[in-house]
């Protein structure tokens, strides 16, 4: 799986609530850090402490802390590429200056590690079939991509001898929903299972237990002669709905045609950097367990 955070670490993280932000909640309480939740409201049912913030903060005052993992993003709901319906220069200034004026603060309060949840978004989606690896010149083509190259390059000039930034650009994340609500192929299951036709599609999808290790995975002590400064991919899948479909089939007793393979494939990321610090994704067979898990539950997985 990966690595694991400093047990006696104290971490601040943003976006908790969120899709991916409770993975890696789960994973630093499990790995024994103090952790203090930045956000707007506290998590329920959690041994964190808490501290109101918003992106919106024009002076972020922060308490002191180990590191800094920042998952917040200010988006219309299950939308991150798209996100800014129909107020694109707020979706810009919110998350562009309010991550800027974060990575600010942390500098300031002699934060240590700073690690920043990314996006693939930031290669563009126009590298059809190419691989992509963290040298390659980055390309957004959304606005959402943007915000994210942004929040990099805010990062990265603060980076030095006194703090180092990591970040993380995820690929699609796939895992159970919270509490009771859907997971992301809830839709897509429910349209499936009642016989309506599924548009062909192939993407790269990565649990978010494995996205939580990466974060672990780079938490831990600065390694001899890292640059301050590092990026890393983290992508496990590169998946079709017809194979999708098929194994979900499969574990949910559905005897239905599974649709045509898609003749598009995505730029693939590379993920050998982080590999090589010792990430295992769990790949297709995690995967299927995950699909085990939510077949006995109905379509929706709820």
């Amino acid at each position: 799986m990966g690595g694991k955070a400093g047990v006696l670490m104290h971490v601040l993280l943003t976006g908790a609530s969120g899709t991916v932000g409770r993975f890696i909640l789960k994973r630093l309480l499990d790995d024994g850090c103090t952790v203090t939740l930045l956000g707007r409201r506290p998590v329920g049912g959690v041994a964190a402490a808490f501290q109101a913030y918003d992106l919106a903060d024009p002076d972020p005052q922060l308490p002191q802390a180990d590191a800094l993992v920042h998952c917040a993003l200010v988006h219309e709901p299950g939308k991150f590429r798209g996100g800014e319906g129909d107020e694109p220069e707020r979706f810009r200034k919110l998350n562009v200056d309010g991550t800027r004026r974060l990575f600010e603060a942390a500098a300031k309060m002699g934060c240590r590690t700073v690690v920043f949840l990314s996006s693939r978004a930031v290669y563009g989606d126009h590298r059809q079939g190419e691989k992509l690896t963290e040298t390659d010149a980055p390309a957004p083509d959304t606005l959402y991509g943007d915000v994210k190259l942004a929040g990099e390059r805010a990062l990265k000039v603060l980076c030095g001898q006194r703090m180092r930034g990591i970040v993380l650009r995820a690929t699609g994340v796939y895992g159970p929903g919270s509490g009771s609500a859907d997971h992301k192929w809830s839709g897509l299951f429910r349209d499936f299972a009642s016989g309506i036709p599924i548009t062909p599609r192939r993407g790269t999808e990565v649990h978010g237990d494995d996205l939580a290790a990466a974060v672990a995975l780079v938490l831990e002590e600065r390694r001899e002669n890292e640059e301050p400064f590092q990026i890393y991919n983290v992508s496990d899948l590169l998946l079709d709905r017809q194979d999708l479909l098929a194994l979900y089939a499969a574990e949910a007793g559905l005897n239905l045609e599974v649709p045509a393979a898609s003749d598009q494939a995505p730029g693939e990321m590379t993920t050998d950097r982080l590999r090589a610090l010792g990430w295992s994704p769990g790949g297709t067979e995690k995967l299927k367990v995950f699909l085990r898990s939510i077949a006995g539950r109905g379509a929706a997985g709820t």
